[in-house]
């Protein structure tokens, strides 16, 4: 069941705020527990982290506890990986690395149930273990779940106004360091094509309707440029960067 966490992080975006989150690649729930309140969402990361599906589950029960939203990026819009995330509960799911317009639509339509999309049908944490279900269960799923696509890719940018028109679409998602690649560029985030291309997208997506969001590391600079350039909301780094850059910053001190 998706709930009033996820419903408040849209509220906050429909409201003209940008919210802020923080990634998650740590295993220990604690982490998603002593964050939440802090963090306006999560963005528990499956792609580039050893997380299971197990730990994945302890994070969104913390998150839910704590009055998070919790947004799960998966390793490929594969049907089994969405399926596996959806019926474990994720309130909200992010495809990485789309390659076409054709596979942002597959994947969608995936996370939708029937006539809207193609989802099978198998929820367990989503209906309270079956204590909400039937036709309620299924029209609160297609019209409350977040659904988002990250453009990391120039090609995608030139085809931007084909993906915004994906109707089971809630978000466009950007990812600045693999769309820098793409475009001869890697890591430059800030060069002013880039810059334009991330433009393109936010403009576009939300002509359409469509929240925006990006993924960064803990720079509140690069954040404060992404906000100027129409992103809504924004993964500003994550667990192990925070308690590195603390203690560096911590020593620092005490050792000047």
């Amino acid at each position: 069941m998706i709930t009033d966490n996820l419903k408040r992080f849209r509220e906050k975006m429909d409201a003209g705020q940008v919210v802020t989150g923080m990634g998650v690649s740590l295993s220990d729930a604690a982490v998603t527990e002593a964050m939440s309140g802090i963090a306006d969402f999560f963005w528990i990361d499956l792609e580039h982290c050893p997380t299971s599906l197990e730990s994945m589950m302890s994070h969104l029960i913390a998150a839910r506890a704590g009055g998070t939203a919790a947004i799960v990026r998966i390793p490929s819009g594969d049907v089994g990986w969405i399926k596996r995330v959806l019926d474990t509960g994720a309130e909200g799911i992010i495809l990485p690395q789309a390659q076409s317009v054709e596979e942002i639509r597959k994947f969608a339509r995936s996370c939708r149930y029937p006539p809207m999309g193609t989802r099978g049908f198998g929820p367990r944490r989503p209906t309270n273990y079956g204590r909400f279900g039937g036709q309620e269960y299924l029209d609160h799923a297609n019209e409350n779940l977040f659904v988002a696509a990250q453009i990391e890719t120039i090609d995608l940018v030139h085809q931007i106004d084909e993906v915004v028109k994906i109707k089971e679409l809630t978000s466009i998602c950007i990812g600045p360091n693999d769309l820098s690649g793409t475009m001869g560029m890697l890591g430059n985030t800030t060069h002013p094509d880039v810059l334009e291309a991330i433009r393109t997208i936010a403009t576009k997506a939300r002509e359409n309707g469509l929240y925006v969001g990006s993924g960064l590391g803990s720079d509140p600079e690069f954040a404060n440029t992404l906000k100027g350039l129409g992103v809504q909301w924004l993964q500003v780094g994550g667990d192990f960067e925070y308690m590195m850059k603390y203690a560096q910053q911590l020593y620092d001190q005490i050792r000047d």
